[in-house]
């Protein structure tokens, strides 16, 4: 073990951009030590790394496909070794394939199917198994799985990303009866401001859909990256009392009928 430094520490997959980065530099601005993983922006994971140990903190990117299990025990036994302890596992990574069209079945095929559930839902078994040992250890043990609305109504960038949301709330449950005094809980977001949709939807289906869930929603807004990560820190730091939750945040899309 290199440090023993007495920070909590958190591992957050997919954590080179989006809700993964902002979550980083959130629970590092509260004292966190912080592991990332990433599959193909090391240069941006690195970048997130600088801003957390900026403020203070140590911080640790690593590649790994959450997908594949030897990746998964790596990244937590490189965790271990490095600080010694794993307090919170952030399960962000994910994948889709942009098929807006759910009736158009022929846009998708098994292949599709197997390539997204097993990074949307068997990752974060995976990764939950390997730091299940260290969780147990922890005062403050938490699990949060990002999902999104797509799992709750049925909608989002294709059928089979939505179905994987939807297995990952399942999951979620099944772990929160099973494994406390492990806390695990899932996050719903709605259309997520940055880059991720836009390169999926392209610049001008992306602008009209933002302008479109601004105009029609209850809060008349959509969510960004930094408010996810706020929901996340309100699940580890705030709501101890919480387990098996899905909690949606879309500024009220989930409400339209």
């Amino acid at each position: 073990m290199n440090d023993k430094s007495s920070n909590p520490v958190a591992i957050i997959t997919g954590g080179s951009r989006g809700v993964g980065a902002a979550t980083a530099r959130l629970l590092a601005s509260k004292g966190w030590n912080i592991t990332i993983t990433c599959t193909s922006s090391m240069e941006d994971a690195e970048s997130v790394v600088k801003e957390c140990e900026a403020l203070g903190v140590e911080a640790l990117a690593l590649s790994a496909d959450v997908s594949d299990d030897a990746a998964c025990k790596k990244t937590s036994e490189d965790t271990i070794e490095k600080w010694g302890r794993i307090d919170v596992l952030v399960n962000n990574a994910g994948t889709t394939k942009f098929v807006f069209n759910h009736g158009d079945l022929e846009g998708l095929d098994a292949e599709d199917f197997l390539h997204i559930y097993k990074v949307n839902v068997v990752g974060p078994f995976q990764m939950v198994r390997a730091c299940k040992e260290m969780l147990l250890k922890s005062d403050n043990p938490n699990v949060i799985n990002i999902s999104s609305i797509a799992g709750i109504k049925g909608i989002g960038s294709c059928l089979a990303y939505a179905s994987s949301k939807g297995a990952l709330n399942t999951m979620t449950k099944s772990m929160a009866r099973n494994l406390g005094p492990i806390r695990v809980n899932a996050i719903c977001p709605g259309f997520i401001q940055g880059e991720w949709l836009r390169k999926g939807m392209g610049d001008e289906m992306y602008k009209a859909a933002n302008e479109n869930l601004i105009k029609n929603t209850p809060l008349g807004l959509t969510v960004t990256p930094e408010q996810v990560a706020d929901g996340i820190y309100n699940f580890i730091g705030v709501s101890k009392v919480v387990t098996g939750e899905t909690m949606l945040m879309d500024g009220g899309h989930h409400l339209i009928i």
